[in-house]
């Protein structure tokens, strides 16, 4: 029988099986901030260890940093001690760095794929849940516990049970309007919170086949949103393209990360199928991530939505969600803050003014996708239309620095959650696409952005 993607790349990075079904894996790439390591790093520090291979490691600061004077110390007294001790600890352990200011920070699963470290046939962690970004370039990445990034600092490798495989298969066409976020909120909107949970899913059809590095970037970033360890899609052209634009890979090399891919008699634990037909811009309306509907359906249609959900959003099930009003537009994070979704932003509202009643922010996930949309005139285009065009980092996705949603203020988002105070205490967090949360920062609320596709 064959092999999945998945179980290849797992297999090929076993160091020793353990009894009880527990495999000693090594990790080929360790991502750092300054979140989930300041522990790890005193851990290693109390048992006089130093980090076995720092040339496996690549710190940033994203989390806490802010989008607005970032050349100013940081105002918030937690949030500068974070970052400062992300600097010393990696001085003192010979960690590359990317701090604020320096020409490659950004957020960390923007930066990985951006600078060429991530590639096909890797294992990769992070303390943060989102890892699973990776991915969308065939590896296996996922989030990983303080406890764990300090097992990863001091062994590089992790003992870990293998998780079961799952297969979602989306073949068609897309309705027009449709993008990558909306793929995955439909697919997420059917599974659940905990439709994959205990597995890594492998994304395949042909509309994943079409899809961008970055647009698959975006299915795989939400992946553990209904559950899953992590979510992976197959080797191709178009990643290989990707890749040989940041590095110089051996022929070798590239024919070894193509024979990884799925066998066409492997098997899965578990699979699904959908139509891309039946996928339309969408927009969650309660506060988890499977409460997403079409635009132009009542609220009360989303599914495991609850009342206290419905009360959190202040929301009826009977109003049309196209019919509320927005107080803020966010649109960034390591879900949608890449140069793709600035460039679609600034296509739709180019000529175009944002409602008054809007604060809309474009923050871009890295200081090279900043200097990117410099270069292509994207931030002038942003400020006409009277957009905030800001520096990098996870700003409003998390509320863990300056750029918090004000209590009760419904926001519309690109990033990838919509839990109680996760953008604010007492925020109201939409979840939707770029082109969704541009279109209804013209508006001033929810709305379908075909309207303004069509008139370009």
């Amino acid at each position: 029988m064959g092999k999945t993607l998945f179980h290849k790349v797992w297999d090929f990075h076993v160091v020793k099986n353990i009894a009880d079904g527990l495999d000693v894996l090594f990790i080929d790439q360790h991502f750092l901030h300054e979140v989930t390591s300041p522990q790890a790093f005193d851990g290693l520090r109390n048992r006089d260890i130093k980090v076995l291979m720092p040339n496996r490691c690549v710190a940033t600061a994203d989390h806490n940093v802010p989008t607005v004077n970032q050349s100013k110390p940081i105002r918030d007294p937690l949030s500068a001690a974070q970052v400062a001790s992300l600097k010393t600890n990696c001085e003192e352990f010979g960690i590359e760095l990317f701090g604020i200011g320096h020409e490659n920070q950004g957020i960390v699963h923007i930066i990985g794929p951006d600078l060429g470290i991530t590639q096909p046939g890797m294992t990769i962690v992070c303390g943060d849940s989102h890892t699973s970004t990776h991915g969308a370039f065939g590896t296996i990445a996922f989030g990983i516990g303080t406890s764990q990034v300090e097992q990863v600092l001091a062994s590089q490798s992790l003992v870990l049970s293998k998780p079961k495989t799952m297969k979602i298969e989306v073949n068609g066409t897309l309705p027009f309007g449709s993008t990558s976020k909306d793929v995955i909120l439909y697919i997420i909107s059917k599974l659940g919170t905990e439709g994959a949970t205990g597995h890594f899913v492998e994304y395949t059809g042909d509309v994943f086949e079409k899809m961008s590095m970055e647009e698959r970037m975006t299915v795989c970033n939400m992946s553990i949103e209904m559950g899953a360890r992590g979510g992976l899609i197959g080797v191709d052209q178009t990643t290989i393209d990707y890749v040989l634009e940041r590095k110089e890979i051996s022929e070798e090399k590239i024919s070894w990360w193509t024979s990884l891919n799925t066998d066409p008699d492997a098997k899965f634990d578990k699979s699904v199928t959908y139509s891309a037909e039946n996928i339309f811009p969408m927009v969650t309306t309660g506060t988890a991530p499977d409460t997403g509907i079409r635009l132009n359906e009542r609220i009360g249609a989303a599914p495991h939505l609850s009342e206290k959900s419905l009360k959190y959003m202040q929301f009826s099930s009977d109003e049309n969600v196209a019919d509320q009003a927005v107080d803020y537009v966010f649109i960034g994070s390591c879900t949608n803050g890449r140069i793709e979704d600035l460039r679609a932003v600034a296509n739709l509202i180019r000529g175009k003014k944002k409602a008054d009643s809007v604060n809309a922010w474009v923050v871009p996930g890295s200081m090279k996708v900043r200097s990117q949309a410099i270069e292509e005139n994207l931030d002038q285009i942003f400020r006409d239309s009277g957009f905030e065009f800001r520096e990098p980092g996870c700003s409003a996705c998390l509320a863990m620095n300056d750029d918090k949603i004000p209590s009760g203020s419904l926001c519309v988002s690109t990033s990838n959650r919509n839990f109680e105070g996760r953008q604010g205490d007492g925020a109201r967090t939409v979840l939707a696409s770029p082109l969704t949360a541009a279109a209804s920062a013209l508006t001033g609320k929810i709305t379908d952005p075909t309207i303004f596709l069509d008139a370009n």
